[in-house]
């Protein structure tokens, strides 16, 4: 199975307590050192099964918008987005939880015209007002005549977002663009006109689930 690279450090960090606690009870094969051993080793799987990066294909196409993350549809609305969209857009929320793959893609293929990262607080990233004032990373893609926004936000657990992007990229959809560690939401800006094809509740997989259709 394939693994992100920002996740290894976290892998063999777990794995070398695992290991140690692992020696320990060998060592002094006490009922607490034991129960201790099987928790780090439970610890060290869980680490490595977050970081997973599967393989992902999937339907393409120049008006689809497809699914930057794995997780649950927690808002389809029309909101305002005055730094990329300059205006009403679409906004699709998908909320990940600690089992959800947290690699994220591109939504659309275009160019990358716009990337800005603002730090801010780690409320529940499935409230509505950690769209403003969490800690997130926006990257606008022009495809087409078009403007899509996607923004990774950091959520109560995750300190650390990684974003790959730069002005000038070229977005391949479906391809991996950044992921969140340890948890939280990726919001889709849509231009105003465009159909969503997801409903409240619905989960999506990254790279694979058709969410909205562009005009």
């Amino acid at each position: 199975m394939r693994f992100a690279r920002e996740g290894l450090p976290f892998m063999w960090a777990a794995a070398a307590l695992a290991l140690a606690v692992i020696v320990a009870a060998y060592r002094w094969p006490r009922p607490a050192v034991i129960a201790l051993a099987v928790v780090s080793v439970a610890l060290a799987v869980w680490v490595a099964y977050f970081f997973r990066d599967p393989e992902r294909t999937g339907e393409r196409g120049p008006r689809l918008v497809i699914a930057p993350a794995d997780g649950k549809v927690v808002q389809v609305m029309e909101v305002d987005e005055p730094a990329f969209m300059h205006g009403r857009a679409i906004r699709i929320a998908i909320f990940m939880n600690v089992f959800s793959v947290h690699v994220n893609r591109y939504p659309v293929s275009g160019r990358v015209a716009y990337t800005h990262y603002n730090p801010g607080k780690f409320i529940n990233a499935a409230e509505d007002k950690a769209s403003l004032e969490n800690e997130q990373s926006s990257v606008g893609i022009e495809t087409g005549a078009h403007r899509v926004l996607v923004r990774q936000i950091a959520g109560l657990i995750a300190r650390r977002i990684v974003t790959y992007s730069r002005p000038g990229d070229q977005a391949d959809q479906g391809e991996r663009f950044g992921l969140i560690r340890f948890g939280s939401r990726v919001d889709v800006y849509l231009p105003v006109g465009s159909v969503p094809k997801v409903t409240l509740g619905e989960h999506t997989s990254a790279g694979t689930t058709v969410i909205a259709e562009l005009p």
